[in-house]
C-alpha cells in the first residue's frame, strides 16, 4: 500500500521558516517534518510515498536524492573524488516525488498523482501534521466499513488554560484538556481509487469539494483518533513540537 503526502502548498502561516523551504522541510529535532511522518507510516509496515510537490520541490527532491548522504559516516577521497558510506540509509522506503504543479488545489493534487496509485487502496495525508494513530487499526476500520473514504478525526489541541472561580476569587488555573474540543479532520485518510473520480480538476480542494461529495453520497467514515495530533500551523506549533521532540516525549516518534 502507498501513502500519498501532499507537500505542495505555500506554508504562508509558517513564514518566518517557509521563504526558502516549503513546509515539510521544516525541521522538527533536526529533521525535516515530512520525515516524521514518513517515519510512522513505515513503524506500521508503510513504506512506500508518493509526495505530492509544488512550492519549492527542488529542496525535498534534493533531500532524498542526498539522503544517504547526510546520515551516518563516510569518508571523502578528496583526490579521486570518491565517498565510501560505511552505514546503510537506515530506511528502506520507496519515494515518488512527483511534481503537481505550484498552484495547484489539494484535490488536484491527489488527482495528479494517480498514475502513481495502480488503482488500489491508499493513504493520504498532509506534510505538516503529526499524529500517534495506529495505521493498522486505521485501515482496518476503513475496510470494515465498507466505504469509498476514510478521515481520521481528531481532537484539536486546546491553545488556552481555564480558570476557575470562587465568587471573585480565582481557585485555580486549569490546563483545558485536548478532548474538550469538537472533532475536526486530521488527515490520515483511507481511501479507494474511486475516490479519484470526486475530483474534477486543479481548482478542486479536497477538503471543500471532493469531501462534501463523499459526505453527499454517504460514501466517507470517520475513525476517532483521541490520543496525539498536532498539525504545524504557525512558529508557536513549530516550537511546541520541538520541545516534545528534544525532550523525548514525542508521542509520533517510532519506537
Amino acid at each position: 500500500m502507498r501513502a500519498v503526502i501532499l507537500a505542495g502548498g505555500l506554508g504562508t502561516r509558517l513564514a518566518e521558516e517557509t521563504e526558502t523551504r516549503p513546509k515539510p522541510m521544516v525541521e522538527i529535532g533536526g529533521r525535516p517534518i515530512l520525515w516524521h511522518i514518513m517515519s510512522h507510516y513505515a513503524a506500521h509496515w508503510v513504506t512506500e510515498f508518493v509526495v505530492a510537490l509544488g512550492y519549492k520541490s527542488d529542496v525535498i527532491k534534493q533531500f532524498f536524492v542526498e539522503y544517504a548522504r547526510f546520515t551516518g559516516s563516510l569518508s571523502v577521497n578528496l583526490a579521486r573524488g570518491e565517498v565510501t558510506h560505511h552505514e546503510a540509509a537506515g530506511v528502506d522506503w520507496t519515494v515518488h516525488l512527483v511534481d503537481t504543479g505550484l498552484h495547484t488545489n489539494t484535490g488536484g493534487r491527489v488527482r495528479r498523482v494517480a498514475p502513481w496509485l495502480r488503482d488500489e487502496t491508499f493513504m493520504l495525508t498532509y506534510g505538516d501534521g503529526v499524529s500517534d494513530v495506529d495505521v493498522q487499526a486505521l485501515l482496518r476500520f476503513h475496510r470494515s466499513t465498507g466505504k469509498l473514504a476514510t478521515v481520521t478525526a481528531v481532537r484539536p489541541p486546546a491553545r488556552f488554560g481555564g480558570l476557575e472561580f470562587d465568587g471573585d476569587l480565582v481557585r485555580c488555573f486549569t490546563e483545558k484538556p485536548q478532548t474538550g474540543e469538537g472533532w475536526i479532520n486530521g488527515g490520515f485518510f483511507v481511501a479507494e481509487p474511486q475516490v479519484l473520480d470526486y475530483i474534477g480538476g486543479d481548482a478542486e480542494s479536497f477538503e471543500h469539494d471532493v469531501l462534501p461529495r463523499l459526505v453527499r453520497d454517504g460514501q466517507l467514515a470517520a475513525y476517532k483518533h483521541d490520543k496525539f495530533w498536532q498539525c504545524m500551523d504557525t512558529l508557536r506549533d513549530k516550537r511546541q513540537l520541538e520541545a516534545l521532540w528534544l525532550e523525548g516525549r514525542a508521542p509520533w516518534k517510532a519506537a
